[in-house]
C-alpha cells in the first residue's frame, strides 16, 4: 500500500512537535476558506439542459479528485479525457513540486476545451502545497479537496481519488450504471487482515509537508508510544470510493471524532491507510455502509514490503478480468498497455474524449477519420447527460456491486481487529 520508502535521518530528540500544535496545523490544510480554483469554465455557456438531473433513477455523480506532480500536467489531461462525463465535477491538482506556470498551462488546456467550457465541471486548484505520501500532509490534501469540492457544489454522490499513474478500465456510462442502482450511502474502502501494518501506527514521525512549500521527507523520532485504547485503528488499501455524507462528516467532524483521530494520526506514517478505515468502524452511522473493495487493480510487490508493481501489457488480460474500475500504478503517459486500454476498452485516441449516449459523434474511427493533426473535436455535438448506454462490462459491474453491497451492508466483519 505504501508508495515509498524514506529512512530514518533524523534524531530523535528534534523530533518532538506537539500533536495538537501538528494537528492544528493539519486541520488549517484542510479548511482553508478559499477555494482558490482558477476559474470555473463556461459561464457564459452554461444552459440548464447541460444540468445533471438527480433521482428518480438518474445515475449519480461522481466527485474525482486527480493529483499530480512535476511534469504531469499531460498525464493529468488524458485521464481526464479518459473518464470525463458531463453529470460528473472533477478537480484537478498539481502539488508544489509543480511552479505557477505549469498550473497556469493546466488551467489554460482545460479553458481551451469547448466541451470543458461548456458544462463547467472542471476545475484547476490554483495554489497547492507540498505533499508527502506517507505523511499526514497526504491526508490532509485528500480531506482539502474533499471539502473543495463540497464548497463549489454539493450534488455529488461518490468520492473518488486519482492519482496521475491511474487509468481507467471501463468507461463512465459503464461505471454510472454499475452505481445507479446502489443505495448512495454505499461507502467503497478496501480492509487489510495481513499482520504487522499496526507496527507503524507506534512509530512517531512529524511530516514537515504540513508546513513547508518544498516537498521533504517524514522525520522520525527514536521513540515510539502505545496503541490507543480509546478507538481500535483499523488500516486498508489507500485508495476509497467514498459517499458525500461521509466525506462531509469527515471534513467538519460534527462529533469531534474525526478531528481527535487527526490528533493521533498527525504524528503516523501512512495515516491515509487508517484514517477513513477507522472513522467508519468507529461511527454506527457508517459502519454498515460499507463494501470491502476498493474497485482498484493492484499489484503489490512481495519483495518490496508496501511497494506496488507497475503495470504493463502483460498485466493487461488480468486488470480486465478482475471486474475492477480503476488500475495503478502505470509508468509514462505514451505507455503502450494505456493506448491499448483506449483502442480496445474506451473506444477513444490518445487525445479524445469516450463515446457515449451525450456524446455519440465521436470514437476511435470516427475521431481518426476527422481529426487534423493539429487538433481534434473533443466533442462536435451532445446529447442527453442524463441517460447512459452501458456494455457488457457495466452490466457485469453492476451484478457484481448489488452483490457486494447486499454481503457487505449486513456484516461488519471487516471492522473485526485483525
Amino acid at each position: 500500500m505504501r508508495t515509498s520508502n524514506i529512512s530514518s535521518w533524523c534524531s530523535g530528540y528534534l523530533l518532538w512537535i506537539p500533536a495538537l500544535l501538528v494537528t492544528l496545523v493539519l486541520l488549517g490544510a484542510i479548511s482553508r476558506s478559499s477555494p482558490n480554483v482558477f476559474s470555473r469554465y463556461g459561464n457564459k455557456y452554461q444552459l440548464s439542459v447541460g444540468v445533471p438531473l438527480k433521482g428518480n433513477g438518474n445515475p449519480p455523480i461522481f466527485a474525482y479528485w486527480i493529483c499530480g506532480t512535476e511534469g504531469e500536467s499531460e498525464r493529468i489531461l488524458r485521464l481526464l479525457k479518459a473518464i470525463y462525463h458531463p453529470r460528473n465535477r472533477y478537480l484537478l491538482q498539481l502539488d508544489s513540486c509543480s511552479s505557477d506556470y505549469d498550473r497556469g498551462q493546466l488551467a489554460l488546456s482545460v479553458q481551451a476545451e469547448e466541451v470543458f467550457r461548456y458544462f463547467g465541471n472542471v476545475y484547476v486548484v490554483g495554489k497547492s502545497f507540498a505533499l508527502n505520501q506517507m505523511g499526514s500532509s497526504a491526508l490532509a490534501a485528500t480531506l482539502h479537496a474533499a471539502a473543495l469540492h463540497l464548497k463549489l457544489s454539493t450534488d455529488w454522490d461518490w468520492f473518488i481519488t486519482l492519482s496521475a499513474s491511474d487509468y481507467p478500465l471501463m468507461n463512465q456510462d459503464d461505471l454510472l450504471h454499475a452505481f445507479t442502482l446502489l443505495p448512495r450511502n454505499t461507502n467503497f474502502i478496501h480492509f487489510t487482515n495481513k499482520t504487522g501494518w499496526k507496527e507503524q501506527t507506534d512509530r512517531i514521525v512529524n511530516d514537515p509537508n504540513l508546513y513547508l512549500q518544498e516537498v521533504a521527507p517524514l522525520l522520525y523520532a527514536v521513540e515510539k508510544r502505545t496503541m490507543p485504547d480509546a478507538f481500535k485503528i483499523f488500516g486498508g488499501s489507500p485508495w476509497t470510493i467514498l459517499t458525500r455524507d461521509f466525506m462531509e462528516y469527515c471534513v467538519k467532524g460534527w462529533d469531534n471524532f474525526p478531528r481527535k483521530l487527526l490528533m493521533y494520526l498527525s504524528n503516523v506514517p501512512y495515516p491515509l491507510e487508517s484514517y477513513f478505515h477507522t472513522i467508519i468502524c468507529s461511527s454506527s452511522e457508517f459502519k454498515n455502509s460499507v463494501v470491502n473493495n476498493d474497485l482498484r487493480y493492484i499489484l503489490w510487490d512481495t519483495s518490496a514490503l508496501g511497494k506496488a508493481k507497475v503495470l504493463n501489457m502483460s498485466h493487461y488480460d488480468q486488470m480486465l478480468a478482475s471486474r475492477a474500475a480503476f488500475a495503478r500504478p502505470f509508468q509514462t503517459d505514451d505507455d503502450p498497455v494505456l493506448n491499448k486500454i483506449d483502442e480496445s476498452v474506451l473506444n477513444r485516441t490518445s487525445k479524445g474524449l469516450v463515446p457515449g449516449e451525450w456524446c455519440p459523434g465521436i470514437g476511435r474511427s470516427k475521431s481518426l477519420e476527422n481529426s487534423t493533426p493539429d487538433k481534434e473535436d473533443l466533442c462536435p455535438s451532445w446529447g442527453n447527460i442524463n441517460h447512459v448506454t452501458p456494455g457488457p462490462r457495466g452490466v457485469s459491474l453492476q451484478e457484481f456491486l448489488a452483490k457486494l453491497a447486499v454481503e457487505g451492508r449486513f456484516t461488519t466483519g471487516h471492522c473485526q481487529e485483525h
